[in-house]
């Protein structure tokens, strides 16, 4: 083995370049995340992907010609001084070492102007990140733009390694995507090739950028809720949290690609806190579907350490444990449907339906409706409806429930809180259980023991299927789930009252009056929606109550 020696400062140079700019994407990243630095609240991004180019302006602060000297040097940056800074992170960059890799690594060019000078000035910069000429005088309006052209042309070897251009620029929009949902005051003009790309307005907050990045979203989709966090006796301050999520039971994802966490202004990776969202909403959404939720923490600088990853996209949180209990109890606090605040409208639901009706077909109902903004109390049972549906009156207008799924979220959030398992006196016989089936049907709690060849004999029951006349079935079913919150929800499931059973009145009023006490009235278990609602101003339009008709 040879021995170990320093390596050579160019070597060192070209990996400190390579951990922080590797990719078109991560150019867009570390200019953009600049230009919010510098307050801009309009970014536009220009790519050429021939020549791999990337141009970048803003109109944020700008920088002196006495910043644009230094601005390319190795390790200079404006936003820390000294290494207690380190514990304080307010800004997006501190390392001071994109600029430097981009000299590095491409041609790179800065032109800006600040907000108390009338002129502006231009500088190139040479590989070694020193000025080639000027800065000269040029005619800018106020802000900055970096021009980094021909990416990688130094280095044949990482040219040749990157992916196809399509995959780097879907990796630069999901990159510009993050970074707009976690700035949402910014407006974004992207420019691909010579043509306008992307476009993304300003907006209050995540609720209102995300429709414009997924097509087939829209606001009622999502809700939207802001937390205070509760202060830790280490920090002077709290933080706070806000949340937009998709409601469980009108939109869901074959993917988990948009469960984000959005830390004081950067989209991260945080495998902890995406998994505390997966478990908070675990049994709402239908079977290999994944939420939509975006977490925004905001959180004192001195409980982060950023310095976790060199591209800043992974960090440290002093007490994570207490914010996953915040994050969990928040989101159970969105399930649950608010106090009235506005009418409720559900125009998009009802125009179609109306349309439908003038042709004289049939109702079509598509599954988009418009966000619940009212509790469910105040409910009254009018009817049974072709013995499956609970037609109910509301102070806005007519509800339709279901009775199976209402009841069947009823029975899963009283399982999960009262799982009794109690001895029976006559044994229940099962045949041809599998090894993992019996594991499955002991991890949840059942005593279960050979009871002669190729037949076991189960001696204990959860409460809720004693005397049921389908307990055998369930149980078998039961042995075939390994997860034991899956299990739960097929006993709910094959507990609840059945569709096509006729129900008297009383029974209608117990089991509105149960589903409205649930914890998550939207949806069951399995993730299938549990009322229909119809507003009396809909109804009105459709029965043209406030039509004139002149005499």
């Amino acid at each position: 083995m040879p021995n170990i020696q320093p390596l050579p400062l160019e070597v060192v140079h070209l990996i400190a370049a390579g951990e922080v700019i590797d990719s078109l994407a991560a150019v867009v990243r570390e200019l953009a995340e600049n230009a919010i630095d510098a307050e801009a609240t309009r970014i536009v991004i220009s790519i050429w992907t021939d020549t791999l180019s990337v141009q970048v302006s803003d109109n944020g602060c700008g920088m002196t010609i006495d910043d644009l000297s230094d601005a390319v040097t190795p390790h200079t940056t404006s936003k820390i001084s000294r290494a207690e800074d380190l514990c304080h992170i307010k800004s997006l960059g501190f390392r001071g070492e994109a600029l430097y890799s981009l000299a590095q690594l491409a041609d790179l060019s800065i032109c800006s102007r600040p907000l108390q000078e009338s002129l502006g000035y231009q500088a190139h910069y040479d590989e070694h990140g020193q000025l080639q000429a000027g800065p000269k005088v040029v005619a800018i309006a106020t802000g900055t733009v970096v021009t980094v052209r021909h990416l990688f042309a130094r280095y044949p070897n990482r040219l040749q390694s990157l992916p196809s251009h399509s995959q780097q620029v879907r990796k630069v929009q999901l990159q510009i995507q993050q970074m707009a949902i976690a700035n949402p005051h910014i407006n974004w003009q992207v420019n691909l090739d010579h043509r306008e790309w992307l476009a993304i307005w300003a907006g209050a907050n995540a609720r209102e950028i995300l429709p414009q990045i997924i097509n087939s979203i829209h606001p009622y989709d999502l809700v939207y809720r802001e937390f205070a966090l509760t202060a830790h006796s280490s920090f002077a301050s709290a933080g706070h949290m806000a949340i937009a999520l998709g409601l469980p039971d009108r939109l869901s994802r074959r993917r988990p690609d948009w469960v984000k966490i959005i830390l004081n202004g950067r989209a991260i990776n945080f495998p902890e806190l995406e998994q505390t969202i997966f478990s908070s909403l675990e049994r709402t959404l239908p079977r290999h579907r994944f939420p939509l939720c975006i977490a925004s923490l905001n959180l004192p600088y001195e409980r982060i350490d950023w310095n976790r990853h060199p591209a800043k996209v992974e960090a440290y949180i002093q007490d994570l444990a207490d914010i996953q209990a915040q994050l969990k109890d928040a989101i159970a606090k969105i399930l649950q449907i608010p106090e009235p605040t506005s009418p409720i409208s559900y125009s998009h639901v009802t125009n179609d339906l109306l349309r439908t009706a003038e042709r004289k077909t049939t109702y079509l109902l598509p599954a988009k409706r418009e966000t619940f903004s009212q509790s469910y109390s105040g409910l009254k049972a009018i009817a049974q409806v072709l013995d499956t549906y609970i037609l109910a009156e509301h102070a806005s207008g007519l509800w339709l429930i279901e009775q199976h799924v209402a009841h069947e979220r009823v029975i899963f959030e009283q399982i999960e809180t009262q799982w009794q398992i109690v001895a029976i006196e006559q044994p229940i016989l099962l045949k041809q259980l599998t090894d993992e089936g019996i594991e499955c049907l002991q991890a949840l709690g059942l005593d279960i023991e050979v009871f002669g060849s190729n037949l076991w004999a189960v001696r204990s029951l959860p409460e809720i299927l004693i005397g049921h006349p389908d307990c055998r079935s369930i149980l078998q079913e039961l042995a075939q789930q390994q997860d034991p919150t899956l299990a739960r929800a097929t006993a709910a499931c094959r507990s609840a009252i059945r569709n096509g059973t006729k129900l008297e009145m009383s029974a209608l009023r117990d089991l509105l009056e149960q589903w409205q006490q649930t914890r998550n009235p939207h949806t069951c278990p399995h993730g299938r929606p549990i009322c229909l609602a119809l507003d009396e101003s809909d109804l009105a339009r459709f029965f043209r109550r406030n039509w004139l008709i002149s005499k």
